[in-house]
């Protein structure tokens, strides 16, 4: 009998070719997304060779969005988008702001139309999710304050993009493009996006009154079954149910739908399981529609139109880095914090492409334009692990020239000063903690029960100025540096706990510590095992780690129960 192969042949061909090339990626330290790019365009009608089924692939990167964004959604953590809202969401929106509008200004200069330019500006303002955690992740910056603030950035960057392709097809018309397939043409453009917002209004709070509670019911019926096939089942049906339902129901595009999704399943006792089950599923629909986007590129490009793509490329990379980082030093956090932002964002991703695809079937970007957003996203992921490892050495360089250092750092900073009030002989015999993380925080709150004098040396100054509202003596700052250390007094304190951490900076602190006061007493939070051997090994302070504490409690409470049982037996 005959076959109709073409999604076979694109699946084989698509994964083996993304395979080789993602290897080669990673083997360079790149990450692989380059690779499945560079596949996308080898199976390209670009390209000589293997052509395989655009049309086909286009229906699967379709797919590739909606687990993409749904995956999104079950990153998106409300809790950790508060700890640092009032850095990253004045900042993101500034620095979307910064990046549009330079793209509108070099596209309109290059003779494009104003809609054209827009969507092309805010393709280039948008950093990749998928990226910036691979790289936080890979250096151990994911739970670090600069990390927070840089996903918390990012998850602000994708709530405005989210609207915006809610948006955008309401709206282009208006931009000089033409709407989608099967929408109503003959109402007013006003009152289209009236209706609009109304749709995603309704299905949002159907999501967040019905969706939130019914989901993880659902999850949890599932869950006590026992099967892993049924409850990894759940979740992908509800993914794609609900991104189809919010597109068929209420009008809204199946990203938007997917995205609310993955927060609603994230809500869940059982987030954790369900990220887990999908992942690897997530992740092969992720490398089609990186395939597929590849797909789309024309390398013809970069040889007619080399400036155009410097130009983007600088955008990305100076433009959007630059006004990052200008921002988080105007929120007068410090340079290490601005820098590692700014890397963050120094790259533009799969949103960009999500855009880039829906302002060419709106007729509001051409193809050209597509491509110089491909060619952007290309060269900008490549260069990003680059940008990270020059951190450290750029921040060597400001800080060897003290003059730059005095206007960058945070000199004048209220809060990177004990204030006043603050009386002295409080400063006298207490306990500087460094972190107010779970650990931190614990320990404060017991101490402080105990009517023990406590200082808080702290990264985030959303945090400082919280403690300094209670009452409690707190100093903002990283601890490697000594002026943080000798604001909280080291010189006369008793002890010195340190929170869970790097461990160069581990050593740093107690260096520092122990230059301004040579008989204090150190106390250190251990991340793991091995951790904890070193700084034994190295007799540096008194270790803790969590599992170790955990078992001798645990043994303590057990002979304890074992020795009354025994008490009682006896009599």
């Amino acid at each position: 009998m005959p076959h109709d192969v073409d999604l076979i042949i694109l699946l084989a061909v698509g994964f083996g070719i993304a395979l080789i090339f993602g290897y080669i990626a990673a083997r360079l330290r790149l990450p692989p997304l380059i690779g499945y790019l560079v596949a996308g365009i080898i199976i390209s009608p670009n390209t000589p060779g293997i052509v395989a089924d655009i049309h086909l692939a286009n229906q699967l990167a379709e797919l590739g969005v909606m687990f993409l964004m749904f995956g999104v959604g079950m990153h998106f953590s409300l809790n950790d988008l508060l700890l640092v809202r009032r850095i990253a969401l004045p900042g993101a929106i500034l620095q979307i702001a910064v990046a549009t509008l330079l793209g509108v200004a070099v596209s309109m200069f290059w003779g494009w139309s104003f809609g054209s330019a827009l969507i092309f500006g805010l393709s280039l303002s948008c950093a990749s999710t998928v990226v910036l955690l691979k790289a936080l992740s890979d250096r151990g910056l994911l739970d670090s304050v600069n990390g927070k603030i840089a996903v918390g950035w990012l998850l602000v960057e994708d709530l405005v993009m989210v609207l915006v392709l809610v948006l955008l097809p309401a709206i282009a018309v208006l931009l000089g493009g033409h709407p989608l397939a099967g929408t109503d043409t003959s109402q007013n453009i006003w009152i289209t996006i009236g209706l609009t917002l109304l749709k995603v209004t309704g299905f949002i709070a159907f999501m967040l009154i019905i969706g939130k509670r019914l989901i993880p019911k659902i999850m949890q019926l599932v869950a006590r079954l026992g099967s892993r096939e049924l409850f990894t089942l759940t979740v992908v049906a509800a993914a794609v149910s609900i991104a189809y339902g919010s597109y068929a129901i209420f009008g809204v595009s199946m990203a938007l739908g997917a995205f609310f999704a993955g927060m609603v399943v994230k809500e869940s006792d059982f987030s954790h399981r369900a990220e887990e089950e999908t992942l690897s599923l997530r992740e092969i629909f992720a490398i089609l529609f990186f395939v597929s986007v590849g797909m789309l590129f024309d390398p013809k490009i970069l040889i007619e139109q080399p400036l155009h793509i410097l130009a983007v490329v600088a955008i990305i990379m100076i433009g959007k880095t630059l006004a990052a980082m200008a921002l988080v030093l105007f929120f007068r956090y410090p340079i290490n914090t601005a820098l590692t932002v700014g890397a963050s964002l120094a790259q533009i991703g799969e949103f960009s492409f999500i855009l880039a695809t829906l302002g060419l079937s709106l007729g509001l970007l051409t193809p050209d334009a597509q491509n110089l957003i491909l060619a952007g996203a290309l060269f900008s992921i490549t260069l990003n692990s680059f940008v990270f490892s020059a951190i450290e050495p750029a921040q060597r360089w400001i800080r060897e020239r003290s003059h730059l250092a005095r206007l960058l750092e945070r000199s004048g900073d209220p809060l990177a000063m004990l204030p006043d009030e603050v009386d002295q002989a409080y400063l006298r015999d207490q306990v500087v903690i460094i972190g107010y993380g779970g650990v931190g925080r614990r320990i404060s709150e017991n101490l402080m029960q105990q009517n023990i004098k406590v200082v808080i040396a702290e990264e985030n100054r959303e945090i400082v100025e919280k403690l300094r509202a209670q009452g409690m003596a707190a100093v903002s700052g990283e601890a490697t540096e000594p002026y943080v250390l000798i604001q909280a007094h080291i010189q006369h304190a008793r002890l010195l706990v340190i929170s869970p951490m790097d461990i160069l900076d581990i050593h740093r602190i107690v260096d520092i510590a122990k230059q301004l006061n040579p008989e204090i007493q150190v106390l250190i939070c251990a991340e793991s095992k091995e951790e904890a051997a070193v700084i034994r090994d190295e007799n540096i302070g008194e270790v803790f780690y969590a599992k170790e504490e955990m078992a001798k409690n645990m043994s303590h409470h057990i002979l304890n129960q074992i020795e009354l049982a025994h008490q009682s037996t006896l009599h």
